[in-house]
């Protein structure tokens, strides 16, 4: 999955006393190199800064820019009001960039690069200002560019409720406001039959029906069960964009089945397979965790269960009813369309999912406070002996620590779980937004 395109602003502060020569030299070949990039759009403040009444007009081209967040780039050290100047006039996610230092040049020191970066950060930590990383080297660090995009994300999301959260589980519940406030987040809630009856392109009908087919093992259902399926797809695929949705979490159970007849696990499937971000029984913030990953560049996030424990094998069960994306299919495994619960109306994808290093991830909300959950693993091989979309994972950490660390914190029962490597990304991003990491 591309990753997500964020507008990024950056400006380069030098001083007349060190070799700004050489440092406005290097900026330029950033920005060249930046400037290339396709997941980037770059506002580049043109010369390099060195006094006060240039770092106010820095930070209103960047204002006006409009961008999602500033790299300034410690080209020398330089003077301590600049940054606070920039700051005050765009007030964005900050990355200190620092420069090794050049080869001596006569007994001095070139560049002090990273004295510069020291002093933006004090600067900037005793006013109160927190949402800034650093990094010292020749090129951006990735990992905060893609904790900017996880921000940009959701400060752009409209996030679609189906129905409502599941029933009982009030644990997934949210604070809109609260959410609107702390990461901008927008929530819109819908009607069931909405969404289940809007209406639908023939064309896709006809394409999701033809990949119900080839995607899986379809013995199980009835040809009535699987138009169900393609048409349902159809129908949501329309909804989610024609309300404009980023992402969409859906009460699934218990009335969907009734009122249309399937339940909508195997139609999620496909469109997340699509990579389209569908949440079950209605939980918002598994959805925007989602919804994080899948900015960063994560490929089909998968929400599961911590559902088993195994201390003595020291591995977990990471399960859900059925509605991983068809791609995340072990090679091995047959998937299959099964009818599990619901009276037979469940029509759930079934696979063993691929092995590979893992990790796993939540946004989680207590009274509208939010801490984030991280934990890493490995997708280790297993036999197709459930119904349902699982993975057995051997965790880093023993199994009864992961097991203690969701449960003694009071996690919501869901995670993202993303095939890949993303925690140093969340971890900044977490910094940037002031949310607790667990």
């Amino acid at each position: 999955m591309a990753k997500r395109k964020i507008k990024l602003g950056i400006v380069c502060l030098t001083r007349n006393t060190f070799d700004f020569k050489a440092a406005e030299d290097i900026y330029r070949g950033i920005v060249a190199t930046l400037s290339a990039r396709e997941d980037l759009e770059l506002s580049a403040y043109p010369d390099p800064v060195m006094e006060a009444d240039k770092a106010e007009e820095a930070g209103d081209f960047l204002l006006k820019e409009n961008v999602d967040a500033v790299a300034v780039l410690s080209g020398t050290f330089h003077l301590g009001g600049l940054v606070p100047e920039i700051k005050k006039r765009c007030d964005r996610p900050l990355l200190l960039w620092g420069l090794p230092e050049l080869p001596y040049n006569g007994g001095k020191i070139r560049l002090n690069s990273v004295c510069g970066v020291n002093l933006d950060a004090s600067n900037l930590y005793k006013s109160g200002h927190r949402d800034f990383t650093y990094k010292v080297s020749s090129a951006i660090d990735e990992d905060w560019l893609d904790a900017v995009r996880m921000i940009a994300a959701l400060k752009n999301c409209r996030v679609g409720v189906i129905g409502s959260r599941a029933h009982g589980f009030y644990n997934v519940g949210v604070d809109e406001l609260a959410l609107y406030g702390k990461y901008g987040v927008t929530v819109e809630y819908c009607e069931l039959a909405d969404a289940y009856n809007f209406p639908a392109d023939e064309k896709d009908v006809a394409l999701y029906r033809e990949r119900v087919d080839s995607l899986y093992d379809c013995s199980a259902v009835t040809d009535t069960q699987k138009d169900k399926v393609a048409s349902l797809c159809a129908s949501l695929k329309a909804f989610f964009a024609a309300k404009r949705f980023s992402a969409v979490a859906v009460r699934c159970w218990p009335e969907f089945a009734a009122g249309f007849g399937i339940a909508p696990c195997a139609s999620m499937s496909l469109l997340q397979n699509d990579g389209m971000i569908f949440a079950c029984e209605g939980d918002v913030d598994c959805a925007l965790t989602m919804l994080c990953h899948a900015a960063a560049g994560a490929p089909t996030p998968f929400m599961a269960d911590l559902s088993q424990v195994n201390e003595e094998e020291n591995t977990a069960l990471m399960w859900h009813c059925g509605v991983a994306p068809r791609s995340l299919c072990a090679a091995d495994c047959t998937p299959t369309l099964d009818t599990y619960f619901a009276g037979g109306k469940g029509v759930t994808a079934g696979f063993v999912m691929k092995t590979g290093r893992v990790e796993l991830a939540r946004l989680d909300s207590v009274n509208g406070n939010y801490r984030l959950y991280l934990e890493k693993g490995e997708a280790v091989p297993m036999e197709k002996l459930l119904t349902g979309t699982y993975a057995k994972v051997k965790f880093d950490r023993p199994a009864s620590e992961v097991t203690d660390r969701v449960i003694v914190n009071g996690l919501a029962h869901h995670v993202s779980m993303i095939y890949g490597s993303l925690s140093a990304a969340f971890t900044i991003f977490a910094k940037l937004t002031n949310t607790e990491v667990l």
